[in-house]
């Protein structure tokens, strides 16, 4: 085996191990900031529905106050609105969900469910907490939430105080008249939830791992092409020259040229002391004749 191939060997054996422990330490940091980054397109979601709910409450409802009491549509409810602008936002973030999960609900699609209720009633006992992440197993893998509570305004009871104060299309419009009443002011009634599966987070993680790890293998080929163009003009061509002449001197020509001696390295101590071994060899000889 050469130099060259042990150095190459070793250099590929050294950067391999350092690339494993490092991919190992830096996956963790990376895993951290793509749950944070995940985490923060989930509050930009959850802005966009917040909004949406007070664009509709602010501006949409008091347009059509008047005639609210002779007809319903649920595009004036602000839950409705901010649920279907979610749903123009899955068409390009199709890995989100959100709902707003409701203990007592007028449409049925916003009935909270087991692990919904114990969300809803975490704000109900802690008053201060007004948002929280969390995470759950579902059948598709682990989940992470993002979760902040439904407060009941004083718009929210023109519809859900009594039936009576209700607009009459809304209770024939759904189901269950029975449900979606009886709300009370300040009350958590409900909490907005955005959810994104565990694994979106893994693959961005697993993404950024694999263009780190393919942007080190090409500095590492680099490099390693570098220093073996280094290697052979530094170290290998000069030792094949004096390979070349203790061969030549070992044959029984000691009238090889002197190895040309540049530098205060090994490699030059080496070839000046081939050098003065060859003249002193040919001293020897010459003496001998003589």
């Amino acid at each position: 085996m050469t130099i060259a191939q042990k150095f190459n060997l070793i250099f590929t054996a050294v950067f391999g191990a350092l690339v494993i422990i490092a991919g190992i330490a830096i996956y963790q940091f990376l895993q951290y900031n793509a749950r944070n980054e995940v985490l923060t397109q989930a509050q930009l979601m959850m802005q966009a529905a917040a909004a949406m709910r007070s664009y509709t409450n602010e501006q949409i409802k008091p347009l059509v106050g008047v005639r609210r009491t002779h007809e319903f549509h649920a595009q004036w409810v602000p839950a409705y609105a901010a649920t279907q602008l979610f749903g123009y936002l899955r068409t390009k973030y199709p890995e989100y969900t959100y709902k707003e999960a409701t203990l007592n609900p007028t449409n049925p699609r916003d009935r909270a469910v087991d692990w919904e209720v114990d969300v809803v009633n975490t704000f109900r006992n802690t008053p201060d907490v007004r948002q929280f992440v969390g995470e759950r197993d579902t059948v598709a893998g682990r989940s992470l939430y993002l979760a902040q509570p439904i407060v009941v305004g004083a718009s929210c009871l023109e519809c859900h105080s009594t039936p009576n104060a209700a607009p009459p299309q809304m209770i024939t419009q759904y189901t269950s008249p029975a449900d979606g009443f009886g709300w009370r002011l300040n009350e958590v009634v409900g909490a907005q939830i955005v959810s994104v599966p565990a694994s979106v987070s893994a693959k961005l993680a697993d993404g950024a791992l694999r263009a780190l790890i393919t942007a080190l293998i090409c500095f590492a080929l680099i490099t390693l092409i570098i220093l073996n163009i280094v290697l052979g003009v530094i170290v290998v061509r000069p030792l094949g020259r004096v390979t070349a002449a203790a061969e030549a001197v070992t044959a029984g020509r000691l009238d090889v040229p002197d190895l040309p001696v540049s530098g205060k390295d090994e490699v030059a101590a080496l070839a000046d002391a081939f050098n003065r071994m060859r003249r002193s060899l040919l001293g020897a000889m010459t003496g001998r004749q003589r």
